[in-house]
């Protein structure tokens, strides 16, 4: 039987295939510049190749090999190897199928049975033989675009799978970046808390002397000595921070946990100041996540194509020709053992329309979804740039308030040893002194740090990373 469509029907279905393009070329809004940064410049800093964009050479090495043997990294290239080849396998989908046949049988008839009577009158013989070669063709007609469908929605996920190794690509250089700045903070705090045990015990040499010539008492002799003590304790609890970092750098990079080249120093490393960050519309063709999601909803908008042709009947085209004889000494005699056939026919959906019509509803709803998703992913990215340039500018204003703090505190303590050893300050003004300028240049050292990051993370918040 077959299913009629109506004129309405018709002009209904291609208002949804109309309303379904639309929905696939619709864009978010964005706004026209990001917060705290007024500059309409499109220059990016994600346009530079991260071998440019980071200037240290011990980090390029290690981002360069954790691209190459990290094991998510590995993953994901597999996962656009199969991709791409269930693409290339899609491409096929219009093409007739063809299918090659041999086949040979013999069937012992009954007797008694209408059949074997006449074979054995006419052949003399209570079996049948039957010999036939050719081949079989079908191909469906893409009449309400069906298998076009198919080919877009198998292409926007090859394409998303490739995204998705792009996105994967810029977390590993942020993370391995952010990775190599924490171990060079720890190296410069083991140094501070290595360079102020050593002044420490400089001065509990000296009140170990005035103790001793009953200048001071024993309280000022063990609260030195516990002052000594937090920089000492610090040493160690760094020295495992190192290897743990160590260890986690070692598996990203896909190897067993060992030691990290690196020669340069925390206070070496210039921060970029003012990096461009340009338009939030770039975001929409630079983040890989943002055109992951634009990508399934173009996906998603096939589907619904996919699953809207369900509903109407789809047009079979097969044929079939070849040799058959039930003889095999005249199975390949030509033209008389020649045979083929041709039949084409319309299939329409009557008792599973309801499921169908379901399938479609849902379609549309998951395409209502990828939109939702890919205004917030969006959202999302524009927030993370905003963010990371309000740490870039409020972070460069408390480094210079740190760095203040600490050149007055060594100030504070070269002042404090004079007067001790004068005699003219308590060893608690002394002890007090060490301790803030410990902090003080802890803290200098992680805020430098945190700057460092900030940068990384706008960049890769930008989309840079993964060319």
């Amino acid at each position: 039987m077959i299913h009629y469509i109506t004129r309405t029907s018709l002009l209904w279905l291609l208002l949804i295939g109309f309303t379904a393009t639309a929905q696939q070329n619709q864009k978010p809004e964005v706004p026209d510049t990001f917060r705290g940064n007024t500059a309409s410049d499109t220059t990016s800093i994600a346009d530079i190749p991260w071998k440019s964009f980071f200037e240290e050479a011990d980090l390029i090495k290690l981002i360069d090999k954790a691209l190459i043997k990290n094991n998510d990294l590995q993953i994901a290239d597999k996962n656009v190897a199969i991709a791409h080849l269930q693409f290339t396998q899609s491409k096929w989908g219009s093409v007739p199928q063809v299918n090659g046949f041999a086949n040979a049988t013999s069937t012992r008839l009954s007797d008694n049975s209408l059949n074997g009577i006449s074979t054995n009158q006419f052949l003399g013989k209570s079996h049948v033989e039957d010999y036939s070669a050719g081949f079989n063709l079908s191909w469906e007609a893409d009449i309400w675009g069906k298998i076009r469908n198919r080919k877009k929605a198998v292409q926007a996920i090859y394409l998303q799978t490739a995204e998705a190794k792009k996105a994967l690509q810029t977390t590993i250089v942020a993370t391995v970046s952010k990775g190599y700045y924490d171990l060079l903070m720890l190296d410069a705090q083991l140094a501070i808390a290595r360079k102020t045990l050593e002044l420490n015990d400089s001065t509990l040499f000296a009140v170990n002397l005035q103790y001793q010539s009953g200048q001071l008492t024993l309280l000022a002799k063990e609260q030195t000595e516990a002052q000594r003590l937090v920089a000492a304790q610090l040493v160690p609890e760094l020295e495992k921070n190192i290897l743990l970092q160590e260890n986690a750098l070692s598996v990203l990079s896909g190897t067993f946990p060992e030691a990290k080249e690196r020669a340069d120093k925390l206070e070496n490393v210039v921060v970029k100041d003012h990096p461009a960050a340009g338009i939030p519309s770039q975001l929409l063709s630079k983040r890989p996540d943002v055109k992951s999601a634009e990508l399934a909803l173009q996906a998603a908008n096939a589907k619904v194509g996919i699953a809207k042709a369900s509903l109407y009947p789809s047009l079979s085209i097969t044929a079939a020709g070849g040799v058959n004889s039930f003889e095999s000494s005249n199975w390949f005699t030509l033209p008389a053992s020649l045979f083929g056939s041709v039949a084409g026919g319309l299939t329409a959906p009557l008792l599973n329309g309801k499921r169908l019509r379901t399938q479609y509803e849902v379609a549309q709803l998951e395409r209502e979804q990828a939109v939702l998703h890919f205004r917030q992913t969006v959202l999302v990215a524009v927030g993370e740039v905003s963010n990371a340039l309000a740490k870039i500018e409020k972070q460069e204003q408390q480094f210079t308030l740190a760095n203040q703090r600490v050149a007055a505190l060594k100030q504070a303590v070269n002042n404090a040893n004079m007067l001790f050893n004068s005699g003219m300050a308590t060893y608690f003004e002394v002890n007090n002194a060490q301790g803030n300028l410990l902090q003080a240049e802890l803290e200098l050292a992680l805020i430098k740090k945190e700057r460092l990051e900030a940068n990384v993370e706008l960049y890769r918040a930008l989309g840079g990373g993964w060319e």
